[in-house]
């Protein structure tokens, strides 16, 4: 087995053991082994051979203080966020507070590493990078003690500024009214938009002599691309796809609503919170809105009029 020694060490494990069991003189053994008696008569008194640890008895950061460390660990434990996220979000309570610090803090309580939420861990792929303006669009069913709504949403791969609504159907005018309201609330211009096959966003295959939509000619008008999943491949729309599990887990998951407007109004409050406020680790530590700002200065050309004033959140 390897010996782990701290730098200072003049001797071995084997040297100490045969210290300890020597009957020979203190002073006889330093000059055998070439060092100092007191080395000697310290190896003579240890039970063993081991290096004492010499740094504190008990584990503590110098940077934070104990309340800081308390306040750190009940965040993490409770929200189970990743690392950078836990970051952005107690950068606020604690200014001091660094990337390393944190990683320590939670090293220090065992729980800097989160729960494998699956035994396989799914196959990650980048997203082709595309500029500001690439929309995922889906539909997903929501329940409150009313009965039952559906969730239009909509995020932008790139800038990932989310805007949703909720209506009691999902026919083809709702479709094509929530398309009208995603170009008046976006600041900037959308050239792509990518939808599932639902016959609120396409025709079926047999209708090979029907007329182009209503939402397919609003694209067309405004310059923007509607582009199409393959069939029996929701992945390929997994940004939407992701956003919904967000807000469903921020929502309908974790509470009951008696009524629609209770539901529409607290979804509200966490879009205003998630564009304005969330820090994404995939925009550098950047809100949506701080980002969209950020290609304001950049490449205003993209841009239809200015973001500063933008009001973000759900249409209600």
């Amino acid at each position: 087995m390897v010996q782990v020694l701290h730098n200072s060490a003049r001797t071995t494990e084997a040297v100490r053991r045969a210290i300890q069991n020597s009957q020979a003189s203190i002073r006889s053994l330093a000059r055998q082994y070439g060092i100092n008696p007191k080395t000697v008569a310290k190896w003579k008194k240890r039970a063993n051979v081991q290096d004492i640890p010499m740094g504190p008895k008990q584990a503590h950061s110098t940077v934070l203080s104990s309340e800081e460390e308390a306040l750190i660990v009940a965040f993490r434990k409770h929200t189970l966020l990743p690392l950078d996220d836990c970051l952005y979000v107690l950068q606020e309570t604690i200014p001091h507070l660094t990337r390393s610090a944190l990683h320590r803090c939670l090293q220090r309580h065992g729980i800097s590493r989160l729960p494998e939420v699956s035994d396989k861990p799914s196959k990650k792929s980048r997203f082709k990078s595309y500029p500001i303006g690439y929309f995922h669009l889906d539909i997903a069913e929501v329940q409150t003690e009313e009965g039952k709504l559906y969730l239009f949403v909509a995020i932008d791969r790139t800038s990932k500024f989310a805007f949703a609504e909720l209506h009691q159907r999902a026919t083809r005018p709702i479709a094509v009214e929530f398309l009208r309201h995603l170009l008046a609330a976006v600041p900037y211009k959308i050239h792509t938009i990518l939808t599932d096959n639902g016959i609120q966003f396409a025709n079926r295959a047999t209708d090979r002599y029907a007329f182009s939509l209503l939402f397919d000619r609003i694209c067309a008008k405004h310059g923007i691309e509607h582009r199409l999943t393959k069939p029996n491949h929701p992945w390929t729309n997994g940004q939407v796809e992701r956003m919904n599990r967000t807000l469903k887990e921020a929502t309908v998951y974790r509470y009951f609503y008696d009524t629609h407007q209770q539901l529409r109004e607290h979804l509200a409050t966490f879009l205003m919170a998630y564009n304005f406020a969330k820090r994404l680790k995939t925009l550098k530590g950047l809100t949506p809105y701080e980002y969209i700002c950020q290609q304001w200065q950049q490449h205003p050309e993209r841009f239809l009029f200015e973001p500063s004033h933008l009001t973000l959140g759900l249409d209600i």
